[in-house]
């Protein structure tokens, strides 16, 4: 067995102190991920390790040696109890990080627990110390464990991709466990809120309820859901039997919160949907190359169209399934999730395909050029999926069937392929999907929404609703007017306006938003970093393109919502 001792003692200045003993091997190395699953980057979580020690059992020092970046070797250990000791940095407000301070520890172990090539099979014990100051803090996590004395806490993992695929929080906590299909939930939310917990229990029930009636039982025997409220940060990411959640808090549910939930309150519920139906599509039915990870490096696939955007695509038709949102709500999230499609110039240059191997170098890395080169595999996969519903609808299946056939081949430890998808869409229906599948992911042809809506009883409007002047995406600032983006094609960008720079005046005058909403040739004076340029741009306004989905039948439409 690893054992693991993680102290917090120096939690004020971020730091927690790591020690790690086992049974070594006579060249032993050890390693840290690079990136952690469900979240596709190379974060380099070793730069946060620091003074690496290591002591054979009689407390004698060890020759450790870093030889990659994330690396260690230790020599001539002739099969003896080696301790080894370092200390983490854990200022990472995110879900993929560790963070510690007097409010909050939270730990990802796959930042944080060195693990022995070669005996990564072998069970993790992870033993837990909290300083005097703060044992009042109560633990949340998906792993087995217990406190037999106050302050410390043990966990228990089968090997150590589980331990680094569940994450641990200790702060003080609000919490409340449900039942969902005989399944024993917890729910835990940390930081300054005010949330009506009765109200958020009884939705997240339906929610559960219903994503497991779909798949027909769950790949888990219970799940935490671990929520950490601030100010407006918003994220999350799954794991096997828990999720962490990072939400403003305003987007958590009020004493007075209305029936149809407010804005906010659907999007965090949308989130928890989200990140729960990755316990499914992600951490148990999984791309082929992923049904081992390598987190030493990128692992790349084409199919995040599939795990991220059927997610994205059932993530908001769940709240509706539940009864936690009315139809109405469900299509105002869908008008903006088909509106963020139109709007993205990008979708004409990247196939969602392409989009998900490329996620490695550019989806986590934005920048001003993001939309006009790139389409996103959530967004766009989230109206493949769609399409692909309506489609298998056509021949009498549907989308549901085909992710429950991916979940029965999961059980029989057949993964996600390109191929298997197209075997399973002709047995379902009949058909060869070859060339649509083709269409949808492969190219950057436009999605066949308004030939296939109107056949499921949504009448389906492309409409111009504002423009861009110069096509430019703009912000009034104190010191002028910044351009936050120059659309492709659009006069400003062929005039050489750029991203970043700031626009002081307009033919003579002081710029301001609504005087770039001119319908002339205008010379403008802008300053891009501290040099000041001059432009003569013409009049052009790019039109943004907005949807308006009517139903026309309603039976039709409740077919295939319901």
């Amino acid at each position: 067995m690893l054992h693991y001792q993680i102290e917090f003692d120096d939690y004020q200045q971020h730091l927690m102190h790591v020690t790690v003993r086992f049974m070594a091997n006579p060249t032993q190395v050890l390693w840290l991920p690079t990136w952690i699953p469900g979240s596709y980057l190379i974060r380099e979580f070793a730069k946060h390790i620091e003074a690496v020690k290591a002591y054979d059992e009689a407390g004698r020092p060890l020759t450790i040696s870093k030889f990659e970046k994330n690396k260690w070797q230790l020599f001539n250990t002739d099969h003896e109890l080696i301790t080894v000791e370092y200390d983490v940095y854990a200022y990472d407000l995110s879900v993929r990080g560790s963070y510690v301070d007097q409010t909050r520890f939270y730990v990802n172990p796959a930042c944080a627990c060195l693990g022995l090539q070669d005996q990564e099979d072998a069970p993790c014990e992870v033993e837990l110390f909290l300083p005097k100051a703060v044992q009042h803090f109560t633990l949340a996590t998906g792993l087995p464990s217990k406190s037999a004395v106050k302050g410390r806490y043990t966990l228990k993992a089968q090997n150590y991709m589980a331990l680094i695929d569940s994450p641990f929080e200790l702060a003080e906590q609000t919490c409340f466990d449900f039942d969902a299909k005989g399944i024993n939930h917890r729910f835990v939310v940390s930081g300054k809120h005010n949330t009506n917990l009765e109200r958020l229990k009884t939705d997240l029930k339906k929610i559960c309820e219903t994503e497991i009636a779909m798949f027909g039982s769950a790949p888990f025997k219970d799940y935490t859901f671990m929520t950490i409220a601030t100010g407006n940060s918003y994220g999350g990411l799954e794991h096997p039997n828990s999720t962490s959640l990072i939400t403003p808090r305003d987007d958590l549910p009020k004493t007075d919160e209305p029936q149809e939930p407010s804005e906010g309150y659907q999007r965090f519920l949308g989130l928890c949907s989200h990140e729960y139906f990755h316990s499914w599509l992600v951490k148990f039915i999984r791309p082929e190359n992923y049904a081992t990870y390598n987190l030493h490096q990128e692992s790349y696939t084409s199919l995040l169209w599939v795990f991220e955007g059927f997610t994205s695509y059932y993530d908001d038709l769940i709240l509706l399934r539940s009864g936690v949102i009315s139809q109405e709500s469900y299509l105002k999230l869908l008008k903006a999730q088909i509106d963020r499609y139109l709007q993205n110039a990008g979708r004409h240059v990247q196939s969602v395909a392409e989009s998900s191997f490329d996620t490695w170098i550019k989806f986590y890395r934005p920048d001003e050029n993001t939309s006009n080169a790139g389409t996103s595999y959530y967004n766009k996969g989230a109206l493949v999926a769609l399409c692909l519903d309506l489609g298998l609808r056509t021949y009498g299946s549907s989308l549901d069937a085909l992710v429950r056939r991916l979940y029965e081949s999961a059980q029989q430890n057949i993964q996600v392929t390109e191929r298997l998808i197209l075997a399973l869409c002709k047995e379902l229906t009949g058909q060869d999907w070859t060339e649509r599948l083709n269409h949808l992911i492969h190219t950057t042809d436009e999605l066949p929404l308004a030939e296939l809506l109107p056949n499921f009883g949504l009448k389906f409007e492309i409409q111009t609703q504002e423009s861009r002047p110069f096509g430019l995406k703009t912000v009034e600032k104190p010191e002028g007017v910044l351009v936050q983006q120059a659309w492709r094609d659009g006069t400003g960008a062929k005039a050489g306006i750029s991203a970043h720079d700031v626009i002081i005046a307009i033919d003579g005058l002081k710029a301001t938003q609504k005087r770039l909403n001119t319908t002339q040739e205008v010379e403008i004076l802008a300053f891009r970093r501290d040099e000041l340029l001059k432009f003569s741009v013409q009049a052009d306004a790019q039109a943004q393109h907005t949807v308006k989905l009517t139903p026309h039948d309603e039976q039709k439409l409740k077919e295939w919502l319901l």
